[in-house]
């Protein structure tokens, strides 16, 4: 009894200890700090201070074995017990430790599926390592009780001690039939580690996943610096004029003063028509879209002044026409407006009064990259040219017309400031995107170009066309098109790595059922060979789409992949029908998954039928295998 008691302690310590010295390695290599021997201390430092927090696990693992062992249960409910104590363990230490383990930012929910998993694959792998004692534990421990049982009984029933010997070799006899009825468990091992070694195949995922976020990030920089040496997105506001007046007003002592104020003249009517060129630049081995503009605007003026507004008190000689656009880089002419039948050049610079701006976001981040304060930043931008503007041009339509070339990057955008307005955007580009405040009243898009049509009237908007206060929120009334490239490889490659476990899961499923069904196992190395095979798919895939669309990318990676796993195969298993199956299902596996990436609001409903369909072909597959046989797996 004190050698159970001193066996079930050493195997609590065993996957107490083990556990935690996988569980410090596997999270220094998923936040990448491991740098040989320099972090060495932090995996030290990270199995104390788990082992001190697992302490009470480990108490109650020398209470649970002996308690497992005195149940009367068969050998594997006893082997599940011990997995299912496990798992109840990781479940709650992933409810204290989800949030301090992963980005509080996620959903709380997958934040406790992942810590559970990360907790849980450590104590499984545990317990596969040292299967041995744990066998040895549960087989000695059920011999044991039985020789004792037949000792006594035989004993009372022959009385001497010289028939006891005889009785002995009668119950080591029985007790041989008996525990050869007790079997193997090489297959649920096998099992065991299989489902470890696909846990533990995700965690180069991980890195394949930073890999993509690192290639995109440098993508945007490269987009960025041709974009700042070309132009950025461009915002064009206007025109409208600008007219300050005087109103005399007492102060608190009841002296008269003068003050300044401003009026804001919108167009009564807007017609905007526009052409957009796209240009491909490209930069190393990134493509980066820029464009051209050609933009001709015309309309006219209705003044009509407020009551409290005299028109003696207009200061008519500092009116100005204003024009906003947000990057003066895109200026390729010369800008003039003819308004009222004279021709006036623009410079920069709005009025002193006029608060235009351009906002951009600014984020501030931690040693973590965590963002701890998001500001705006705004500078001003505009044009504006002195007019000559009299008395009895208020009282008639004034006329005016323009045209502008201007070159940008990613988006063109305008603002309706005026009563009543009419866009009309054309181009050669076949993949634009409509988004701001308001979408095309028409559209035509296909693949030769797009035309779209925007028109607003004066009761569109919460404001006339004569203003006193020019700082309105103008972004909010914006719209426009953004030039979008037709295929996102980046995008596109991450949601191929958010299917990993399945290409690794179903890859090692159907190598298990195929070993068992011919009897010819495979060794852990070798799955291990076949999950790097199937993580370096995604790196193939991540790089041949830099330089080619990502059907053809992933037709290379995939048939790549397929036809080394299936040779892989053919010569394990020694034999081509047996490859041939597997290399047909692979190919199916991957066809599958490149329609889900290809699919967006079906790919829920394709993906659960498609699941179901192959679960539903793996319990027929494997409905014939004697899953408790003694000799299946060797």
């Amino acid at each position: 009894m004190n050698k159970r008691k001193e066996s079930s302690r050493i195997i609590a310590i065993l996957i107490w200890a083990l556990t935690n010295i996988v569980f410090a390695l596997g999270f220094c290599i998923c936040t990448e700090k491991i740098n040989l021997i320099s972090d060495l201390q932090s995996i030290l430092i990270i199995w104390i201070f788990s082992s001190l927090f697992s302490v009470p696990i480990l108490i109650l693992l020398f209470f649970i074995l002996p308690l497992i062992n005195r149940w009367n249960l068969s050998f594997w409910n006893k082997y599940y017990s011990l997995i299912a104590f496990c798992f109840l363990c990781t479940i709650s230490y992933g409810l204290l430790f989800s949030n301090l383990l992963f980005d509080q930012s996620q959903d709380s929910l997958q934040n406790f599926i992942n810590s559970t998993l990360a907790l849980f694959s450590p104590s499984l792998l545990a317990i596969a390592l040292i299967n041995k004692k744990i066998n040895k534990y549960f087989l000695t421990t059920k011999i044991d009780r039985f020789m004792e049982h037949n000792q006594f009984q035989d004993a009372d029933n022959y009385g001497s001690t010289k028939n006891s010997e005889t009785v002995l070799n009668v119950s080591s006899a029985n007790v041989s039939i008996q525990t050869k009825g007790i079997p193997s468990n090489k297959t649920l091992m096998k099992g065991l580690i299989t489902a470890g070694l696909i846990l533990v195949m995700l965690i180069p995922t991980t890195f394949v996943r930073e890999l993509v976020k690192e290639r995109e990030t440098r993508q945007d920089e490269v987009v960025n610096e041709v974009a700042n040496g070309w132009s950025g997105e461009q915002t064009v506001t206007g025109p409208f004029i600008f007219i300050p007046y005087q109103v005399t007003s007492q102060d608190t002592s009841k002296k008269n003063i003068v003050i300044t104020k401003h009026l804001f003249l919108l167009p009564e009517n807007l017609n905007v028509d526009g052409s957009i060129v796209p240009e491909i630049r490209l930069r190393s081995i990134y493509k980066v879209l820029l464009y051209h503009s050609d933009i001709n605007t015309s309309g006219n003026f209705k003044i009509s002044l407020p009551k409290d507004v005299d028109i003696n008190s207009l200061q008519l000689s500092q009116a100005k026409i204003c024009y906003g656009i947000s990057d003066f880089k895109g200026i390729e002419e010369k800008l003039s407006v003819n308004f009222n039948g004279t021709k006036y050049d623009f410079t920069p610079g709005f009025p002193t009064t006029i608060y235009e701006t351009k906002s951009s976001k600014t984020k501030d981040v931690d040693a973590n990259n965590n963002v701890v304060n998001s500001t705006k930043q705004v500078e001003s931008i505009g044009l504006s040219a002195i007019i000559e503007l009299k008395k009895e041009d208020l009282s008639k339509p004034i006329n005016f017309d323009m045209h502008l070339k201007i070159k940008g990057s990613v988006g063109l955008h305008f603002l309706p400031l005026s009563g009543n307005s009419n866009f009309n955007i054309k181009s050669n580009w076949a993949d634009p995107k409509f988004d701001g405040n308001s979408l095309p009243n028409f559209r035509e898009v296909n693949k030769d170009g797009f035309q779209a049509k925007w028109s607003f009237n004066s009761v569109n908007f919460p404001f006339g066309t004569v203003l006193n206060d020019f700082n309105l929120d103008k972004q909010e009334l914006a719209f426009g098109i953004n030039m979008i490239q037709p295929t996102d490889q980046y995008s596109k490659t991450m949601r191929s790595i958010k299917y990993a476990i399945l290409f690794i899961g179903l890859t090692f499923a159907l190598f298990f059922i195929i070993e068992l069904t011919q009897q010819k196992p495979m060794h852990p190395v070798q799955y291990a060979l076949i999950g790097m095979a199937l993580v370096i798919f995604f790196t193939l895939l991540l790089s041949i789409s830099e330089f080619l669309s990502f059907f053809w990318a992933y037709l290379i990676a995939s048939f790549s992949t397929i036809s080394l796993i299936t040779l892989y195969a053919k010569g394990h298993f020694k034999s081509f029908k047996s490859a041939s199956i597997f290399g047909s299902l692979l190919s199916c596996l991957y066809t599958f998954i490149y329609i889900l990436i290809q699919l967006e609001d079906a790919a829920l409903l394709v993906g659960s039928i498609g699941l179901f369909i192959i679960l539903a072909m793996v319990m027929f597959g494997s409905r014939k295998i004697n899953w408790y046989g003694e000799n299946l797996m060797g």
